[in-house]
């Protein structure tokens, strides 16, 4: 930014320059007008100067620019605005409530905006009618998620007007992706919002509220090429606190046809793995049992912060894939920083979501198949089974080396369980090319699903280039089928696993029966047991109760496509289990066999 520097000098006015031959020419001054003495001029000019060294100075407008200027060394230095008081900033213990939709990214990015409000001197509540300030987490994935916030803020808007008469207004505020892609709609329509922030302005939220709090609405939708946040330790706000979610990337340059996130959330960039590692310890400093490391394309990051890092090797991509961008060079890849994060702690389970098929070389397939808190799931998201709609979603494979890099995963870790994304009614599919999808479902044997019914967003290249032609009746047709098919293959798959014995990672209480537990295998399956006192350590007869956090064996009893149910036999942990269990007794048996779930959703 070196060059934005010598901008700085336009700014002042040089010692030796008289300036009595400018003042004539600027009609928008009164001394403009009138034969003024020297002495009068001068004084002009020094108001203005004084006026103008008080005020914000260019760098205030420029983020992230760094300025030769002395700062205190503190760590939210880069946070001030210098025309604006720092006691303005803070919340003054004003509640903050917070809802959140879509993907896990906002999830986390949820915990990031609270860490920042929370330094503040805002307080966090979960009662909305307590609340001064309501911010929503968005997501902009479909055209449904977004009307539900069209309907959640008219709520609030009527929730809001009742109480203008008080004291202390509420404030809403809408975050994410929605603030990024509608940000004119927003601000105008009925004026339901006060404050729009972004996924990279969050750092900008006390601002935005102090500018709300005035009376004006306030927004930041820049995106950046920088902001991960490597600086911010979120507040974690999971249930018993035995799992978390880590960001360790941000935006994404696939440039998928159909897909809005390129544009709500930037390009790629990667968190420096020095800051990802830190905050890992950290939760297993605090006895987290499961980390979610997280990212649009997780599995694309490469870390190229420090200059070692820089070589010139090529990103290494599964075989028969390609992108619509050049081939990157050097960095820590993510294979180094999975091989790093699992080390951190043997008994903690390591997953990653949401990676992109074309980002597994065979590294990074031996390193899951090798380390035992690495969990044998993959997602490998297909969204469609005919080469000829992957084409026109600009995803980089055909159908054929989308099935070569299954069976290649399959070969090198045979106990793998995969879950994936499918698009029904993608513009121009035909009948032949949802019937290849169904077939690819088939073939496949996912434990997971996540099926929608296509919607097309603004911006994307579908939206410029193709055409919506598929009804939306056969797109609900066409769904519903691929549901059916999903759940008849994991009932098939699950109705194996009976008398089988799982490791399961307890999360607390069923939803749908306080007397029994629910947990989840290496495979991401959930599992439901009664709740009792078992072996402290199979198969020794001491008994411990069981807690939310606790690994514990798992015999199945039987199963359906949703869910699998059992007794549990006794505690257990990953340092003790074996990588490889098909000839080992009942009671030594890891969890590493290909488990099912069906996790579906729909969007009509």
């Amino acid at each position: 930014m070196e060059f934005l520097r010598t901008l700085k000098p336009l700014f002042t006015l040089p010692q030796h320059w008289i300036p009595v031959r400018c003042i004539p020419t600027r009609y928008c001054s009164n001394l403009a007008k009138a034969s003024v003495t020297s002495r009068q001029r001068r004084t002009a000019v020094d108001r203005f100067r004084t006026q103008l060294s008080s005020g914000p100075n260019f760098q205030d407008f420029i983020k992230g620019v760094s300025v030769n200027k002395t700062q205190p060394a503190d760590e939210e230095s880069s946070d001030r605005h210098g025309y604006l008081s720092e006691d303005l900033e803070m919340g003054n213990s004003r509640r903050v409530y917070f809802e959140t939709y879509g993907c896990q990214m906002n999830v986390n990015d949820t915990e990031i905006a609270w860490s920042i409000l929370q330094r503040k001197g805002y307080l966090r509540t979960s009662d909305l009618n307590e609340a001064d300030v309501v911010l929503l987490v968005t997501c902009s994935i479909r055209e449904k998620a977004e009307q539900t916030i069209w309907n959640r803020l008219k709520q609030l808007t009527a929730m809001k007007r009742k109480r203008l008469k008080t004291h202390t207004p509420m404030k809403i505020g809408i975050l994410g992706c929605m603030a990024e892609r509608l940000k004119t709609e927003l601000l105008e329509r009925e004026k339901l919002v006060d404050v729009l922030a972004g996924p990279d302005a969050y750092r900008d939220l006390p601002r935005l509220l102090t500018v709300a709090d005035g009376g004006l609405q306030a927004s930041n939708v820049l995106l950046s090429l920088e902001e991960t946040y490597a600086d911010i330790m979120p507040v974690h706000y999971a249930p018993q606190g035995h799992s978390a979610f880590v960001s360790i990337m941000r935006g994404c340059d696939n440039m998928c046809s159909y897909c809005i996130v390129p544009f709500t959330r930037g390009r790629e960039r990667s968190r420096p793995v020095s800051s990802i590692l830190e905050e890992v310890r950290l939760l297993s400093d605090q006895g987290v049992k499961e980390v979610t490391l997280l990212g649009q394309n997780v599995n694309s990051y490469r870390d190229t912060s420090e200059e070692q890092f820089c070589g010139s090797d090529l990103t290494q991509h599964s075989r028969g894939f390609k992108t619509v961008y050049r081939t990157k060079q050097g960095g820590l890849r993510f294979s180094d920083l999975l091989d790093r994060v699992s080390l951190i702690d043997p008994d903690m389970r390591i997953r990653f979501t949401s990676p992109h098929p074309k980002d597994f070389p065979d590294e990074v397939l031996h390193l899951i198949a090798e380390r035992r808190n690495i969990c044998n799931q993959i997602h490998l998201p297909a969204q469609s089974g005919s080469s000829q709609v992957l084409k026109a979603m600009r995803r980089g494979y055909t159908r054929e080396a989308y099935l070569d890099l299954v069976k290649n995963i399959k070969k090198i870790i045979p106990e793998v369980s995969l879950s994936s994304d499918f698009i029904s009614g993608f513009c121009g599919e035909t009948e032949d090319d949802h019937q290849q999808t169904l077939s690819l479902i088939r073939e496949v044997g996912y434990n997971v699903g996540f099926l929608f019914a296509y919607s097309m967003r603004k911006k994307t290249n579908a939206y410029h280039r193709l055409q919506d032609d598929v009804p939306a009746e056969v797109k609900r047709r066409r769904l519903e089928e691929c549901i059916s098919v999903f759940r008849e293959e994991a009932a098939r798959v699950n109705a194996a696993l009976i008398g089988s014995t799982r490791l399961v990672l307890v999360e607390g209480k069923s939803k749908r029966s306080a007397e029994d537990l629910c947990g989840r295998t290496d495979g991401n399956m959930k599992v439901i047991f009664p709740k009792e006192d078992v072996a402290a350590q199979f198969p020794e007869s001491n008994t411990a109760p069981i807690n939310a956090g606790d690994y514990v064996l798992v015999k199945i009893s039987s199963a359906n496509s949703q869910s699998l149910r059992g007794r549990a036999l006794g505690h257990s942990s990953l340092r003790g289990s074996v990588k490889h269990c098909e000839t080992l007794p009942t009671h030594q048996v890891d969890e590493r066999v290909a488990s099912v779930d069906t996790v579906i959703q729909t969007c009509h």
